[in-house]
């Protein structure tokens, strides 16, 4: 057992005026499985960097382990597997088949060119050889975003029984499966508690409600305190004038009286000042989440699309066969099913895309869907520019960005430059305000914060737009989709 010691840590990117950190000092254990999670460009991959010694930075870092990062960068994917994961770490055969046993991978994926195995076998793959390196501190950054649902139960429970890393996820429920301590980036810090996601959570949530009570508290004690010195003040004013008034009068008794009450203003001012100072310590880590909000553009009719004993194949591969299934207005669709169960062709082909298939498709007349692919690679330029290509509402698109915590700064920079999460709200922002009749979401939370997924979901349980979705985030899909349609693998 071994600490990482972090004091005073302060770094900004070189050409930035804006600090990423700012004298933010915590300690961590070496045995413990710590869940790392914080708002999209908070700076979560840039403290996996800075740990592993990429960057320049003031302050310290101290530690005795060597730190390892995943995900490995693959060169050759054409090559065999075993070959990739021997370079990565030399270990005994049997053990790496009992570790692939543990992820619920067949050991024949060994012998097969790496290409040739889904995104998901590949993540737990590599994860395999990740654990199987000894003596180092392991930074996992989003393992989960090509696992289907059951991939994602499989790597928590793995997870669940190592320890001696920080793993990188917004998905709750795995992060719930996984560690013992969160280490979150909030907005004025980095602090460490005990505890799965949900606890943390909690202890959030209790947190930031007492904060702001007590906020509330101060503000009328200042309030109150403000006018009481105001009054003393002028009270003291006029007493004091009093002794040079016509008549005799004890100007002495009159002075001690108005010192008294100057006396008193004063004591009133400092009670003041320390309440303001108090104030001011409140509120600093608490989130800003509020609503999104939209207009929903109603169809004509109940029924927006059928589809009956729909099957798509590539060449001789058959990715679905037999899918039935129809979306009514109001529909809060999940489309469920592991990887390579053809979800994607299914949404492909319900936005119009050319796809070969056998069945039957029947779109709504004049029905307008607005589409979030799982790509973004495509996203550059500025947000100005894009909202003008895409023909939607500038202010609006800014304003949701902003709710979805984008900073103005955020707005100047080019798409091309924006986190993975970023670029994923960028879409799911222009998909919330073109005008259409069905929103279709192809992995839309893959990348995106906690946070920003709780926001998403309100909004969904609030306005209730009618939406297939694709997601393999177990909570958002329990809380939002009111008809859930399982495909199986061919």
């Amino acid at each position: 057992m071994s600490n990482i010691n972090v004091s005073n840590l302060t770094f900004a990117y070189p050409g930035s005026y804006d600090n990423i950190f700012e004298a933010v000092s915590f300690q961590m254990d070496t045995d413990w499985r710590l869940g790392f999670t914080g708002r999209n460009g908070r700076g979560k991959t840039t403290f996996l960097n800075l740990l592993l010694g990429k960057y320049e930075y003031s302050g310290t870092i101290s530690t005795n382990v060597s730190f390892e990062y995943f995900p490995y960068e693959v060169l050759d994917k054409t090559a065999v597997t075993k070959d990739i994961i021997d370079r990565i770490c030399d270990t005994e055969e049997w053990l790496l088949i009992r570790e692939l046993s543990l992820l619920e991978v067949n050991d024949d994926v060994l012998f097969r060119p790496f290409n040739t195995l889904s995104n998901g076998e590949q993540t737990k793959v590599l994860l395999a050889a990740l654990f199987l390196k000894e003596n180092n501190f392991l930074l996992i950054d989003e393992p989960t975003n090509h696992l289907d649902l059951h991939g994602r139960v499989t790597v928590a429970s793995y997870l669940g029984s190592k320890s001696g890393y920080i793993v990188v996820s917004h998905d709750r429920a795995f992060l719930d499966g996984c560690a013992d301590h969160i280490l979150s980036i909030n907005r004025a810090d980095i602090e460490v508690r005990r505890g799965n996601f949900s606890s943390w959570w909690e202890n959030k949530q209790n947190q930031d409600a007492l904060e702001i009570a007590e906020n509330q508290k101060l503000r009328k004690d200042i309030k109150r305190l403000k006018q009481s010195s105001r009054q003393k003040a002028v009270w003291s004013d006029k007493v004091e004038a009093t002794k040079f008034g016509n008549g005799p009068c004890d100007r002495g008794a009159i002075g001690a009286k108005a010192a008294k009450m100057m006396k008193r203003s004063k004591s009133l001012e400092k009670r003041m000042d320390k309440a303001i100072e108090d104030k001011s310590l409140l509120l600093k880590n608490l989130e800003k989440s509020d609503s999104l909000k939209i207009s929903l553009l109603p169809y004509h009719s109940s029924q927006l699309v059928s589809l009956d004993n729909i099957s798509i194949s590539y060449g001789s591969k058959t990715v679905c066969r037999n899918v039935n299934m129809t979306i009514n207005r109001g529909d809060r669709v999940a489309l469920c099913g592991s990887n390579g169960s053809g979800k994607s062709s299914i949404v492909k082909l319900i936005c119009g895309e050319d796809i070969s298939y056998t069945g039957n498709l029947s779109i709504g007349s004049g029905l307008r869907i607005s589409y979030v692919s799982q790509d973004t690679s495509f996203l550059n330029g500025n947000l100005t520019d894009y909202a003008r290509n895409n023909d939607i509402d500038e202010s609006l698109f800014k304003a949701i960005l902003r709710k979805l915590g984008f900073t103005r700064i955020q707005f100047d920079k080019d798409l091309s430059t924006f986190s993975a999460g970023q670029k994923k709200k960028t879409l799911i922002a222009k998909s919330l305000c073109e005008k259409a009749h069905l929103l279709v979401w192809d992995e839309p939370l893959n990348y995106i914060d906690v946070l920003s997924r709780m926001q998403i979901e309100d909004f969904l349980l609030e306005y209730k737009p009618t939406i297939l979705f694709v997601e393999h985030d177990g909570v958002f899909c329990e809380k939002v989709a009111t008809v859930n349609i399982f495909l199986s693998s061919y």
